[in-house]
């Protein structure tokens, strides 16, 4: 079916199944609850897992794949980020134009930037992809602040052209950014038994796209493409003794991997029509790398985990201040209470960046291939050993 194997198919449908649920997966305390902080179930954050799980799965498909490390992915992410802008000042507030124009846009940046880069391999493409994104990221924050806004970022107006859409009257507000009249910030909320579940129109939007994105990559991960790729990974120089080129096989995975980029910066204009040059940043590059490799590098539902989780950390713990977890150690003697808030404080609030910096050292010293390398591993050790004693 859909020319995926079984196993892949399942997989495929295994995502469908977290990202159609996710209102309700990601609400499991009710409001009321002293533990609804831990709720992740509201539009902007459900968008922000989805938008960059797919960053997360076009960067696999180029490190991944070949084994070639980008520090610049970001530049593909803040130029399909600026197109998108553009096509709902200039184009029309609907968001398809956007999101196709921000993915081609990104695909020629990619392109530009690749054929360059892949001069070089290892420290050294990922120098340069690298010093790439950090030009991009000056140019975008003040020499070319007529197009991208500069440090203030670039937004929708009011008077916009928005040619297809006609003439704007120039009074009211500003139009909110919408598919074919259903605007990406409405939504359903049902309230069931003092749980609040949210669906939202922009996010299943998201989330139709995330679903497409990852069916795509399978069919790469398992297409004769994909495979040379792989190669390139295993033994750049001797796939280049047997006559064949490995350049362009590497360049269509930095230009697909772009797109990627492109998409999702595309689909964050389309969610809130504001880009501005942070998202170019390193540490933007630096971010998607974490993804890949806390989910599993060179998996494919990896990267979806691994978006989800930095994601979840970056805006659930870091919202965690002294008087919470006050109210949280409350039970215990006051002592007691101040020595626990001492000790977890640091870790959560501004300080949640060291817990990612944990998180990160725990998987990458006890689980190598990731969250879902240590998932395959606990599933494969718990059936192995339930096939050996039914053998026995």
């Amino acid at each position: 079916m859909l020319g995926l194997s079984r196993s892949d198919l399942l997989m495929l449908l295994f995502v469908l199944f977290l990202v159609a649920a996710a209102p309700i997966l990601l609400n499991p305390f009710p409001e009321a609850s002293r533990f609804a902080q831990f709720n992740a179930g509201y539009p902007d954050l459900m968008q922000r897992f989805v938008i960059f799980a797919i960053f997360a799965v076009g960067f696999n498909i180029l490190f991944g794949l070949t084994g070639y490390l980008s520090f610049g992915h970001a530049a593909f992410l803040g130029a399909g980020s600026y197109a998108g802008v553009w096509m709902l000042k200039l184009l029309t507030i609907n968001v398809l134009p956007a999101i196709i124009v921000s993915t081609l846009v990104a695909g020629v940046f990619s392109l530009i930037i690749g054929y360059i880069s892949l001069r070089r391999s290892g420290i050294y493409f990922s120098i340069l992809t690298l010093a790439f994104a950090q030009m991009s990221f000056a140019l975008a924050a003040s020499v070319l602040t007529p197009i991208t806004g500069g440090e203030t970022g670039l937004q929708t107006a009011l008077n916009d052209p928005r040619i297809l859409d006609g003439a704007s009257s120039g009074t009211g507000n500003i139009p909110a950014p919408a598919l074919f009249g259903l605007e990406m910030r409405d939504s359903i909320q049902i309230d069931f038994g003092g749980w609040l579940w949210t669906f939202n129109v922009g996010y299943y939007l998201s989330a139709f796209i995330l679903l497409v994105a990852f069916y795509l990559s399978i069919r790469i991960f398992r297409s004769p493409f994909g495979m040379m790729l792989k190669a390139i990974k295993s033994n750049n120089q001797r796939l280049s003794y047997t006559g064949i080129n490995p350049r362009p096989y590497t360049l269509a995975a930095f230009v697909i991997s772009g797109m990627y980029a492109g998409l999702a910066g595309g689909l964050m204009v389309a969610m809130d029509p504001l880009a501005g040059a942070e998202r170019m940043q390193w540490t933007a590059s630096g971010e998607v790398v974490l993804m890949v490799i806390l989910g599993g590098v060179g998996s494919l539902v990896g990267p979806v985990l691994g978006a989800g989780l930095i994601k979840y950390a970056e805006n659930i713990f870091s919202k965690i201040n002294e008087s919470l977890l006050t109210q949280w150690f409350a039970f215990m003697p006051e002592g007691l209470t101040d020595f626990m808030v001492t000790i977890v404080s640091p870790f959560v609030g501004k300080g949640w960046h060291l817990s990612l910096g944990l998180m990160f050292m725990l998987v990458v010293t006890f689980l190598p291939g990731g969250l879902i390398g240590g998932v395959t591993g606990l599933f494969g050790r718990i059936f192995g050993r339930r096939s050996k004693a039914q053998g026995e």
